[in-house]
């Protein structure tokens, strides 16, 4: 690769005239003034980016930025050319991303600048006389001004890729109302939502050294609000289902608007609402069933945006017993009657192990009008399957159906459309602390299923989120072999975790409902993101043995000194108002609802009896999110899931550019292998290197993608680290062409591994299954009944499905799907 070596301008710009008689070009400042154009400040710019960075080439930049000059050209037009070439060149050489990410912020520094903003303090007040920063933040900086401009550290800003600047510059900056330009630089970003939590100055710059640091990043809401105006910062809310009346229907119409307007992802269950041909006593007609009622939601999810930042986004669960419930499965589909569509709407499945009983053994299936067993909603387990048999025995269904009909009808809606995500009631209820007492119950999930909490008609429960970046809690001993350093994920753990419960008393509830249940419970929801980054910088196969036990014993330590904080804050504030309904008031931690045995059972013993004592502030504290959006902030791979590819698309506003892993870059560049050739094969291979010829073993092994995986293990590492998940986790599956048999096989297999949810099925559009270069007989291939041993398959036709249809929420842009992060 080229360095940053010295080069003429002669050399850079061949022909370009920079003798005296050369007329004189102008360019316009960002004051509106004009300068002659000095084409040597341009060089000097992109090498002073571009120090420490040996492998980019600084002229190629210049070169590229000065070509694009004409008299009366911008400063911002020259730094967009110079910030969209360095971007260009990702793919090619990782370092431009970071180069990219320089220029842009010294694009911002300038913009900022450019509006007498020069210190944190500055931002902050000139944002409270807009009326964007709230007067609480504006105050609190205003005390402890000095203290906390002085903490701000820009070198925090040269960890950030170019992408995850672009998403901050993009998304999240304040910006004047008026000018549209942003009023406050990375750092007084990061700084402002540290404020907008923390209690006294030392909090506040402890946090902020947190998440500057990319250690640890809260969710999207808490980023776009904390500190501002309206501080609606959690990130998720579950309304329970409205009873069967026109009048509780439209109330939850509301409620889900108002969520809506404030930046909340929304889970509503809809399982009380009757069915299709129901009689209605009061006017002796019959029901038209939940189908009219959600097309009416999906135009309002549509109609109101969150806070016009991004779309309104609410997933609606379903119990499979509902008569509707083949009509449901129909929502998204692509073909048939749009006035029975609903293309805003995510929709979820809530099944009761009952009916993966009935599935299993090749049973039947009753279907029955909610009117007519209005109790079932409300249990759960055992009491369930006795209501159900009992109700069988009454005759009183709407009507039956072979279990496996109607599963693998569940099976074809995944696979054409992404959704219907299959989440297990009764996992949920029977392994979460919140039900520890009779009447109790969680009837849904949130919008990216990994909350899981108990609604009623009087509460709508809620959660705020963060997420650890563990790909930053590595470290490196004396023989260079990198090891994962639980001690500072233990700091890390013991910062976030109070924070994410001042938002409890800090957030804006837009109803009341919202606020009452977010009081008695104070659930909150600490996740990870960049597994993947671990296991490549250990260079662990991510189904490997030791890479499970890893990502285990991560869990386990961030449940751990998770309840450790929360036991803390209990006896410095006092315990949650129902602490006495929790199984954790009979001294059941999630582990022991698994049976499973924890490492070091003495300190969880020891914390046990300190729990008994004095209670926890916050009745759930693990959830782990899909974390797309602040994994893009951070630069690191989603939560918990292998890399899609080792090349992929990135999009913003600018464009749409290529990136690649730098990890597999770089192992490739010390066995001298990253050549152009190498960079054309594995743009042609799309993003795999199985059947690039000439790389040795161990890189295919390490570097494969998802689609090179057996979901098997993905299934079998989410249940080993479900014993210290108190909520449950945003668990995306992968098959790369799905077809009836394969998915029956994986979801019966997930539902007896004991997972609570599942997310998103992912599958490739047909075009580009047809260009893949797995190998023949790679693990991918073998995912089907075979591999999944002991697993029924249905009766249905196994013909493969279209898979173009499947990519609800884009592979290439995950970020783009921002519900929860």
């Amino acid at each position: 690769m080229a360095t940053t070596a010295q080069t003429s301008l002669s050399d850079i710009t061949p022909g370009f005239p920079v003798r005296d008689e050369t007329p004189v070009m102008h360019v316009k400042k960002r004051n509106g003034s004009l300068e002659a154009v000095d084409v040597n400040k341009i060089v000097r710019a992109v090498q002073r980016s571009s120090q420490s960075l040996p492998h980019v080439d600084a002229m190629r930049i210049a070169s590229k930025t000065i070509g694009g000059l004409y008299d009366g050209a911008t400063t911002r037009e020259l730094d967009a050319i110079s910030i969209d070439t360095a971007a260009s060149l990702i793919a090619e050489e990782p370092q431009y991303s970071k180069l990219a990410a320089r220029l842009l912020l010294a694009t911002i520094l300038k913009e900022v600048a450019g509006q007498n903003l020069h210190s944190f303090s500055q931002s902050i007040e000139y944002g409270f006389q807009q009326g964007v920063v709230g007067p609480a933040v504006a105050e609190f900086v205003s005390v402890h001004a000095r203290k906390l401009n002085h903490a701000i550290d820009e070198n925090f800003s040269d960890r950030f890729e170019y992408f995850g600047l672009r998403t901050v510059y993009d998304r999240y900056l304040l910006r004047d109302p008026l000018s549209r330009k942003v009023i406050e630089t990375p750092q007084h970003f990061f700084l402002r939502v540290a404020c907008g939590l923390a209690g006294t100055p030392h909090e506040a710059i402890e946090f902020y050294q947190l998440i500057a640091a990319h250690d640890y990043m809260p969710s999207s809401p808490t980023l776009f609000n904390s500190g501002t105006k309206h501080p609606q910062m959690s990130s998720c809310y579950l309304h329970d289902s409205p009873q069967d009346s026109l009048e509780s229907i439209y109330d939850a119409y509301k409620d889900v608007a108002l969520l809506s307007k404030f930046s909340g992802g929304i889970g509503l269950a809809f399982h009380r609402v009757r069915s299709e041909g129901s009689l209605i006593r009061a006017t002796n007609g019959l029901s038209n069933g939940i189908i009219p009622w959600l097309r009416t939601l999906d135009s309002s999810v549509a109609a109101v945006n969150q806070g016009g930042k991004r779309k309104g986004a609410c997933c609606v669960y379903l119990e499979p017993w509902h008569a509707d419930v083949e009509s449901f499965l129909e929502l998204r589909e692509n073909t048939g009657d749009l006035s029975r569509r609903t293309y805003n709407l995510n929709t979820a499945n809530w099944v009761p192990d009952l009916f993966m009983k009935r599935v299993d053994e090749d049973g039947m299936w009753s279907l029955f009008d909610p009117k007519l067993v209005p109790n079932f909603p409300d249990l759960y387990g055992e009491e369930f399957e006795q209501a159900y048999l009992q109700a069988e025995e009454g005759k009183i269904y709407h009507r039956q159906v072979k279990a496996r009909d109607l599963y693998a009808r569940m099976m074809r809606s995944l696979a054409e459309t992404g959704n219907g995500w299959m989440t297990f009631k009764d996992a949920c209820n029977v392994k979460n602390n919140q039900t520890g007492a009779p009447g109790n119950v969680i009837h849904l999930s949130n919008l990216c299923t990994e909350i899981t909490e108990v609604t009623s008609s009087a509460e709508t429960a809620v959660c705020n989120l963060g997420s650890i970046n563990v790909g930053r809690h590595t470290n490196m001993n004396e023989n260079g072999e990198v090891y994962f350093d639980f001690e500072k994920l233990a700091n890390t753990v013991r910062i976030a975790v109070p924070m994410l419960d001042r938002v409890i008393d800090i957030n804006y509830y837009p109803v009341d409902g919202a606020a009452k249940a977010n009081n008695r419970w104070r659930p909150v929801g600490l996740g990870l993101m960049g597994l993947q980054d671990v296991f490549f910088q250990m260079r662990l196969a991510f189904d490997s043995p030791e890479a499970q036990a890893l990502s285990t014993k991560i869990q386990e330590e961030i449940y751990y000194h998770a309840m450790v904080a929360t036991t803390e804050l209990a006896e410095k504030f006092g315990a949650h108002p129902s602490f006495s309904e929790t199984r954790l008031a009979n001294g059941q931690f999630q582990f022991d609802l698994w049976n499973v045995k924890p490492s070091e059972p003495a300190r969880w013993d020891a914390l046990r009896e300190r729990i008994l004592k004095s209670g926890v502030r916050n009745s759930l504290v693990i959830a782990i999110a899909p974390t797309a959006t602040i994994a893009s902030i951070v630069g690191c791979y989603e939560c918990i899931e292998p890399q899609i590819s080792n090349l992929f698309k990135r999009e913003t506003l600018s464009g749409e550019f290529l990136q690649v892993n730098r990890y597999l870059v770089n192992e490739l560049k010390l066995r001298g292998l990253w050549t152009e050739e190498m960079r054309m094969r594995l743009k042609m291979s799309e993003g795999s290197i199985q059947n690039i010829d000439g790389l040795p073993d161990d890189l295919k092994l390490i570097y494969r993608t998802v689609w090179e995986i057996p979901m098997r293990s993905l299934i079998d590492m989410g249940a080993a680290r479900n014993a210290y998940i108190d909520q449950a986790q945003s668990l995306n599956l992968f098959i790369e062409s799905p077809n009836i048999g394969k998915l029956s096989s994986m979801y019966m297999y997930a539902w007896k591994k004991g997972l609570k949810t599942t997310y998103y099925l992912r599958s490739r559009p047909a075009t580009k299954i047809a260009k893949a270069t797995v190998q023949k007989g790679s693990v991918m291939a073998s995912t089907p009944a075979q591999q999944l041993t002991n697993v029924p398959v249905p009766t249905p036709e196994q013909q493969p499905l279209d898979a173009s249809a499947a990519i609800a929420c884009s592979l290439e842009n995950p970020e783009s799907c921002e519900a929860c992060q």
